[in-house]
């Protein structure tokens, strides 16, 4: 378990950065991070539930869960699921290949990461 020499919260970027040294850096987007939430909500206890509409979504706030993972809270109100240094540190060192993923799932689907676009379909 590695766990990261610095964090960072962006606001106005909403992203957050994770830092292992001098030398190594991630930018995980709140977006991206939402989506692939560790939270049941989204993991659907081993049937992932695919997460649309979550383009604008923040990160507000994190906290400190004991020594071993973040506690997120997302604009959306989504506050569950612990994000544990491993998992951080998967989702950091996989971000292209889960987001290629996550964008695959989502057209499959005919799903989009605008909730705006949601609204409109609703309304046709």
């Amino acid at each position: 378990m590695r766990i990261p020499t610095a964090i960072k919260l962006h606001k106005a970027s909403r992203t957050l950065e994770l830092e292992y040294g001098a030398d190594e850096r991630y930018v995980l987007p709140a977006e991206f991070l939402r989506v692939h939430s560790p939270s049941a909500e989204v993991q659907g206890h081993g049937n992932p539930v695919l997460q649309t509409g979550k383009l604008k979504v923040a990160l507000e706030q994190i906290e400190p869960a004991g020594q071993y993972a973040l506690k997120l809270t997302f604009s959306d109100g989504h506050d569950s699921g612990l994000y544990t240094w491993d998992y951080l540190e998967r989702l950091a060192l996989n971000q292209q290949a889960l987001w290629d993923a996550y964008l695959a799932a989502l057209a499959a689907a005919g799903k989009s990461r605008d909730p705006d676009e949601s609204v409109v379909k609703l309304m046709l």
